[in-house]
């Protein structure tokens, strides 16, 4: 029961991650990369997490789900991230 408690809890920090506050659009190249960088270490993190998880042989459905939601959630962040960096780049050099 243990271990269901901390997948739980896992899915609660992915969900909780503060990206939707963030403005990525009025961030520099720099603080985008560094966001950039920090939201795949996040992933990486998580997955690893999830596979310490599947080793101790954890449910596998819930360890899936984890998965999904960790997906869903830090691959919307990293587009979202994208976008705003490429945005960045179009108007602060290849417009002059």
């Amino acid at each position: 029961m243990e271990e269901i408690d901390q997948i739980q809890d896992l899915v609660v920090k992915i969900n909780n991650r503060d990206s939707e506050l963030k403005e990525y659009e009025k961030m520099k190249i720099e603080e985008l990369s560094t966001e950039l960088r920090n939201t795949i270490k996040f992933q990486q993190e998580v997955f690893q997490k999830i596979e310490e998880f599947e080793s101790v042989g954890i449910q596998q459905d819930l360890t899936k789900y984890a998965k999904m939601i960790c997906s869903n959630s830090t691959e919307r962040e990293i587009s979202k991230i994208q976008e705003a960096y490429l945005k960045k780049i179009e108007t602060e050099y290849l417009k002059k």
